[in-house]
């Protein structure tokens, strides 16, 4: 099958590129062509439009930033939706809104497209690795079709449900990682204020039962102030909107979701939008005096 990847950011350029360390061909289109430069290089097809892709792929994985640019690239002008093969297989890893996903596999049936939600869990470093966890919503023939595409960029894959699952899971994680974060910052905030050394803080906490155990994993980047991005902070706000919407959507109270989201937007608006999320320590540890 021929496969087409749109999407070439921190995440979709090493999913495609493991695809295509696995022999599979592949073809590409990003809105900035040079974030395919190296796929291209090495084998990669490029297409100067997301139309132009869809006609030739019975396979089409998307990574895109958020809502608006999944619709833009599949409904636009040049979008790649109108112009899929019958039958062929839209894969959509981004992350979404449950409800944005159900439409766009709405969107799709109209034009006998199969669609299936399949975000992910893990970063830059993971994705590289091939070590990403999927998250899958859709029928389960289409799933099955795709779990050998699946496991080549990912250690698991998990089929949740019905299309729009696999992005309702994804509210759920996105809302624990954000809140497990801004939670230990506090923490460790409130503990330098009470006398204690960062140093120790973060031996007893990160090594002991109360702190996620993913927070271990940015240990590096907070003692060493470098916040290079493997998830930019700029999207754990945005999908702590998509949260706040959901719950909307769902008639679910989360004030506390719904103060993260201030404080991530606080922090954006700062200048940190574009560093790690893991940044928001040092957002919140230059206020511990206010």
């Amino acid at each position: 099958m021929q496969i087409g990847f749109i999407g070439l950011g921190i995440m979709g350029s090493r999913m495609a590129a493991n695809l295509q360390k696995a022999g599979h061909e592949i073809m590409v289109y990003n809105r900035s062509r040079e974030k395919a430069d190296t796929l291209i290089k090495n084998g990669a097809r490029w297409c100067d439009t997301p139309a132009q892709l869809a006609v030739k792929v019975d396979i089409l994985f998307t990574m895109l930033a958020h809502p608006e640019a999944v619709s833009q690239a599949a409904l636009g002008p040049e979008g790649y939706l109108a112009n899929l093969k019958r039958d062929a297989i839209w894969i959509d890893c981004s992350t979404v809104n449950p409800s944005f996903a159900r439409a766009m596999a709405a969107e799709a049936r109209k034009r006998h497209v199969r669609y299936v939600d399949a975000p992910v869990m893990g970063t830059k470093k993971p994705a590289g690795a091939g070590q990403l966890v999927f998250f899958v919503g859709g029928a389960k023939a289409d799933v099955d079709t795709l779990k050998p595409y699946f496991e080549i960029m990912g250690k698991a894959v998990n089929h949740v449900g019905e299309q729009g699952m696999g992005a309702a899971y994804k509210m759920v994680a996105n809302l624990l990682v954000a809140q497990n974060i801004l939670i230990f910052s506090e923490a460790v905030a409130l503990g330098r204020a009470l006398g204690f050394t960062q140093e120790m803080l973060f031996e007893t906490l990160l090594d002991g039962p109360l702190a996620a155990p993913y927070l271990s994993l940015k240990r590096s980047k907070i003692e060493g102030g470098h916040y290079e991005a493997d998830f930019p902070l700029k999207w754990m706000h945005k999908d702590l909107h998509l949260v706040a919407l959901t719950a909307y959507e769902n008639g679910v109270a989360l004030p506390a979701a719904n103060a993260a989201k201030e404080v991530f937007l606080q922090a954006k608006r700062s200048g940190l939008g574009e560093k790690d999320f893991a940044a928001i320590f040092d957002y919140l540890s230059s206020r511990e005096t206010f």
